[in-house]
């Protein structure tokens, strides 16, 4: 499988987008790759974006609202406030977690406890 392959185009490019996408179909067949067609998207960026479909092996591919890339969830107006929500909510499981798990909640057991599981 060919995976974690990014390709990306100019609004006015759709022609040259879907020419692209041709020859990264070639390019897998070429080097004895399977383009798994379930997990392409396109993430349509930007205000005014006419938000165009493109296809893979004759097959159209699924818009996506929102795509992670490098641990960071990029969404079409590159807004960051889901990802901050998550990463809260994580936290605060995190630290949910942690609280349950505690018979003592003295200052003298919660300061080393919570200081060995911080990330330098």
């Amino acid at each position: 499988m060919a995976g974690d392959t990014k390709l990306s185009g100019a609004v006015e490019g759709r022609a040259a987008t879907q020419r692209d996408l041709g020859r990264l179909e070639e390019w897998a067949c070429a080097n004895l790759l399977k383009l798994n067609k379930a997990m392409c998207k396109v993430l349509h960026l930007g205000w005014g974006n006419p938000q165009y479909q493109h296809r893979v092996e004759d097959e159209w591919i699924e818009s996506s609202p929102a795509e992670k890339e490098l641990g960071v969830l990029v969404n079409e107006k590159l807004d960051v406030r889901r990802q901050c929500a998550l990463a809260a909510l994580k936290a605060n499981c995190v630290l949910g977690c942690r609280k349950r798990s505690m018979a003592r909640r003295s200052k003298e057991v919660i300061l080393p406890f919570s200081s060995s599981l911080l990330r330098p």
